[in-house]
This record gives C-alpha cells, structure tokens and sequence, in this order.
C-alpha cells in the first residue's frame, strides 16, 4: 500500500506516517517512485499506536511495545498499570463531574456557601477524587 492509502485507511496523514516512521514506529518496504510503500501489518500497527496514545502512553512507551521486525511485544505488567492509572484517573473525573454537575443545579444563591458544594472543595484539596453521593 502506498502513503496515500495507509493515511486514508488509518485517518491519519501522511505527515504523521513519516513521523512515526522517523521516530521508528513502523517502517516502510520501499518505494514507487517517490511514493513510500508499507505492508499490510502497518495498519494494525497505527491501530495499537492509536490505542497506545488514547491510554496515554508516550511515543517512546509504544516503540518499546513493537519488536524489530514491527511485531507487537506487549508487556503486561506495563498494561495492567497503565489499566489502573486510567481506572484512578476515571474516579477523579466522575467526582469532578458530579461536584460540577450539582453546582450547575444547585439552588444555593452563592455555592460557597452551599454545604454541598463544600464538601466537595474539601474533598478535592484533600485529594480524596472518590465518587461519592455529594
């Protein structure tokens, strides 16, 4: 497949391939003329770099995801971190989102002065992001 086709397939551009392929995430078979041309695994390659990104891994974390020879070698342990990390990082929002989500409504004429919103800013300054019943 030329650049063209992979960018289309994979949404992105080709700008972003020859910076992956700089940055040695994938690599291309050769060439058509000034065209650069990749195997068909490229795309399930973009696939787990997009996922690895959507997770927050580095660019670096994710070259160290892929073999030599463009195969993927996860680590485990790497994921089941990165899985945790995400799972602490979703409580956090949920709380966020609920202390938000009662101040939009909250019929308090000032929210500092609402006993709910309150615990909310004590809980956020205490570090204590646990969704809870506000």
């Amino acid at each position: 497949m030329d650049i063209g086709e992979v960018a289309k397939k994979a949404k992105v551009t080709t700008a972003t391939l020859r910076f992956y392929e700089e940055k040695g995430l994938i690599k291309s078979i050769g060439r058509q003329g000034l065209r650069r041309q990749y195997g068909k695994q490229v795309i399930d390659q973009l696939a787990l770099i997009s996922l690895g990104r959507a997770a927050g891994f580095s660019l670096n974390e994710i070259a160290a995801m892929f073999r030599q020879d463009g195969k993927p070698e996860l680590d485990r342990k790497k994921l089941k971190d990165k899985a945790e990390q995400l799972e602490q990082m979703a409580k956090r929002l949920h709380f966020i989102s609920q202390g938000l989500e009662h101040a939009a409504v909250c019929p308090a004429e000032n929210h500092m002065e609402c006993p709910t919103f309150q615990k909310f800013l004590k809980a956020a300054i205490a570090g204590e992001y646990q969704p809870t019943k506000l």
